[in-house]
C-alpha cells in the first residue's frame, strides 16, 4: 500500500523540495502551503495536490518587501500566518496515514490527526526553540543590542507541538543535540540532513587566481555570525582580497555597520536570484557561514555543488554535509580567529583551493540532489506509521 502523506508548511524553506520528493514517490496526498499558487509554478509539485491558504502570508511578504513590516509587528504577524494555515488544515484535513508539518504550523492539525489515529510528525528546521532563543539573546547582548526574545506564545506553541508529535525530524547533529539537552527523548528524534538542487546549482565558472574572493550568503544578521566574519576577513593578508555579502540586511546589522567601518574589500550585494547566486558561488574561492545557531544552512550544499569550499561552524550542520579539511573547514561558533586562520590557509595556497574545490563538487554529487533526503524521509514516515500505537496525551491546542 502506498503511504498517504499530508504536508504542511507556512513558508518555502526546504518544504518545496520535500513535496517534490514525496510526489516523486507517489506519497503526496496534499501539500498545504501559505504561498500563493503562482509561487509554486515551475516547482515540479503536482498542482492537483496543492492547497494554498495565502492571504496572511501574501500580506506578510508584501509588507516585508516594501520595508513596512516594523519589528514590533513581525512576530505577531508571523504567528498569525502559522495559526491561520493550521486552522485551515485542521478543518480540511483529508484521509491520510501521516501528517508532516513544519514546526509552528501544525498544533491544531496534530489534535485532529490524533483523533483519527493518524501519525503526526513535527519537522523542525532549527535547534530546539528554547535553545535558539537563548543563543539569540546571548548574541545580541554580545554586540550591544537589545533582543526581546522569541515571542513566548511561539515558544509555548512549538513545545506543545513537540509533545504532540509521534516523531520530530531535524536536519543536523547540532539540532538533534539541542533537543536532547532540552529533555526530548532521542527515541523521538530523527536526523534527516538536507540535499541540494543540482539542476540549479552547479559550477558555471572559475575564480580569478590573482584574487582571493570570500563569499557570505544568507540573512545578514547576528544569528548568522556576520560580525565574526568581518573581524576574520580584516585579519586576512592578501593584496587583492574581497568579501562579497549576499542577502537581506537586518536592522541590527545596519546599526552595527553605522557604528563600525567596514574592512577594506567588503561588497554588499543584497539579495540575488538563484541563477545569479550560482555564478557568484562559482567565482568565489570560499564561502563562509559563521552562524551561531542554525539547523542546517542550505547554502553550504549549494556552494559545494558550485565547486566553492565552505568554512562553516559546528552549529550550521556543516559536519552533516562535509568533512573538516576535505571540502572545507568546520570551526567553533563565535571564533573569528579560527575563521581567519582557515581563510589565510586558503589565501596562501592555490593548490589547496583547487583540491578542495574538486572535492566539493564530488561531495555534492554524493548527496544525489535531494534524492537521498527523500529516501531517508520516506523511511522515517513509513516507520512512524508502522510502529505500534503508543499511549499519547491529549493535545493542548491553546484554544480558549
Amino acid at each position: 500500500m502506498t503511504l498517504r502523506v499530508v504536508q504542511v508548511s507556512h513558508g518555502r524553506f526546504h518544504h518545496f523540495d520535500l513535496a517534490r520528493q514525496l510526489a516523486k514517490r507517489g506519497a503526496l496526498t496534499r501539500f498545504y502551503t501559505g504561498y500563493p499558487r503562482w509561487k509554486l509554478r515551475g516547482e515540479g509539485i503536482p498542482q492537483d495536490r496543492v492547497n494554498t491558504y495565502p492571504w496572511d502570508m501574501t500580506l506578510y511578504m508584501g509588507l516585508a518587501k516594501l520595508g513596512w513590516l516594523r519589528s514590533i509587528w513581525q512576530q505577531p504577524m508571523g504567528r498569525r500566518v502559522q495559526d491561520t494555515l493550521d486552522r485551515h488544515v485542521s478543518r480540511t484535513l483529508p484521509d491520510c496515514d501521516v501528517v508532516i508539518a513544519l514546526s509552528g504550523s501544525g498544533l491544531r492539525t496534530a489534535a485532529v490527526a490524533r483523533r483519527r489515529g493518524v501519525r503526526f510528525v513535527c519537522d523542525r528546521g532549527s535547534s530546539h526553540i528554547r535553545c535558539q532563543d537563548k543563543m539569540l539573546r546571548e548574541e545580541y547582548a554580545r554586540w550591544g543590542e537589545h533582543f526581546a526574545g522569541i515571542d513566548r506564545k511561539v515558544i509555548d506553541r512549538e513545545e506543545a507541538e513537540y509533545a504532540a508529535a509521534d516523531v520530530i525530524t531535524v536536519p543536523s547533529e547540532f539540532a538533534f543535540r539541542s533537543f536532547v539537552e532540552m529533555g526530548i527523548s532521542p527515541a523521538k528524534l530523527r536526523k534527516v540532513p538536507y540535499g541540494v538542487d543540482l539542476r540549479r546549482f552547479q559550477k558555471v565558472g572559475a575564480p580569478d587566481p590573482t584574487r582571493f574572493d570570500v563569499l557570505f550568503v544568507g540573512q545578514v544578521c547576528f544569528r548568522k555570525g556576520v560580525p565574526d566574519l568581518l573581524e576574520a576577513f580584516a585579519r586576512v593578508e592578501h593584496p587583492r582580497k574581497r568579501l562579497r555579502i549576499v542577502g537581506a540586511m537586518q536592522p541590527e546589522v545596519q546599526r552595527f555597520f553605522r557604528r563600525q567601518a567596514l574592512p577594506r574589500g567588503v561588497e554588499l550585494l543584497g539579495q540575488l536570484p538563484q541563477t545569479k547566486l550560482r555564478e557568484v558561488m562559482s567565482l568565489a574561492h570560499v564561502m563562509v557561514l559563521p552562524s551561531v545557531e542554525e539547523g542546517l544552512g542550505l547554502v553550504q550544499a549549494q556552494a559545494l555543488a558550485c565547486g566553492c569550499p565552505v568554512v562553516g561552524t559546528w552549529n550550521t550542520g556543516a559536519a552533516d554535509l562535509f568533512t573538516d579539511g576535505a571540502e572545507g573547514y568546520i570551526v567553533p561558533p563565535r571564533d573569528a580567529a579560527a575563521i581567519a586562520e582557515r581563510l589565510q590557509l586558503l589565501a596562501d595556497d592555490p593548490d589547496l583551493r583547487d583540491q578542495m574545490s574538486t572535492a566539493a563538487v564530488a561531495r555534492a554529487a554524493e548527496l544525489r540532489g535531494w534524492d537521498r533526503y527523500g529516501d531517508v524521509m520516506m523511511a522515517v514516515l513509513t516507520r512512524a506509521v508502522e510502529s505500534p500505537t503508543a499511549s499519547r496525551p491529549a493535545v493542548d491546542t491553546g484554544a480558549r
